[in-house]
């Protein structure tokens, strides 16, 4: 490739500041190994409360700070910190608001009850890193997003951001876990919170179901590539994928082939 690949890397987690699934190393270390292939990457996650700024060494990004984001009705600021991870030529944004992340849980109050505004935290994140990578000026050719919180922005891609120079050659892939909950938010509140500019209530049919497979689903119906975590044999899980299974690419990476070649392989051919 005669210019490096740019890749964008979303997540709900990242080790070492943050671990609560399979997600966090798998975000820790694909893209030190993707870089020291030659590629330039950024990484974005939530600045949950449980990550200690002060011992990770978050700092405020003030020019890319101050950008106000809309869920709903309700307007509210978004704010950028950076950090570095230790040994490793990588630095993480984590995108922050004193509302929807400054809790001492992730997705689960002490109660182990779960969050009823997840789906604002997880719309507000969404927009939030599109928003930050256009202020960056920094145009990826590939986002990979992983799990459910990042599932709205392969949507928005092929929607709302689709005519922006920044995003106008980027292709997105979606890695699906069988992170589930039981929870279910209103379908109608849900649809009209993930709206955005060019987007109708057809483009999301699949958050009628106001649950975790509607995020998920969504997230499969617009990737340009799904990669499905082969650790999870459910039924359910398993569901997930059966409406798409004639008109999207799946891939599903094994331990057997070298994860990063396989990965490197996938951006190369979908890049190109």
């Amino acid at each position: 490739m005669s210019s490096k690949l740019r890749l964008l890397y979303v997540a709900s987690e990242i080790n070492p500041f943050l671990k609560t699934s399979e997600v966090a190393d798998f975000v820790r270390t694909l893209p030190q190994a993707m870089q020291e292939m030659g590629m330039e990457i950024r990484i974005l996650v939530p600045r949950f409360g449980l990550i200690n700024e002060r011992k990770n060494r978050l700092h405020e990004v003030v020019r890319l700070s101050g950008i106000n984001i809309t869920v709903g009705d309700e307007e509210k600021p978004l704010i950028i910190k950076v950090a570095s991870i230790p040994n490793a030529k990588l630095q993480v944004y984590f995108i922050d608001n004193e509302d929807y992340f400054q809790r001492k849980h992730v997705f689960h109050d002490k109660e182990e009850r779960f969050y009823e505004d997840n789906d604002d935290r997880a719309i507000f994140f969404c927009k939030g890193v599109l928003e930050t990578v256009k202020k960056l000026g920094w145009s990826p050719d590939i986002v990979h997003c992983s799990d459910w919180m990042t599932s709205l922005i392969p949507m928005y891609l092929k929607t709302t951001y689709q005519k922006d120079p920044i995003f106008k050659k980027t292709k997105s892939v979606f890695s699906v876990y069988n992170n589930s909950f039981a929870y279910s938010f209103s379908p109608e509140a849900l649809m009209q919170k993930a709206k955005m500019i060019d987007i109708d209530d057809s483009m999301l049919q699949h958050l009628k179901s106001g649950d975790y497979a509607g995020f998920i689903k969504t997230g499969i119906a617009y990737a340009d590539v799904v990669v499905r975590n082969k650790d999870h044999n459910t039924d359910a899980f398993k569901a997930l994928f059966t409406e798409f299974e004639n008109d999207k690419k799946f891939d599903t990476i094994d331990d057997n082939e070298s994860v990063s070649e396989k990965y490197f392989n996938l951006y190369s051919e979908l890049a190109s």
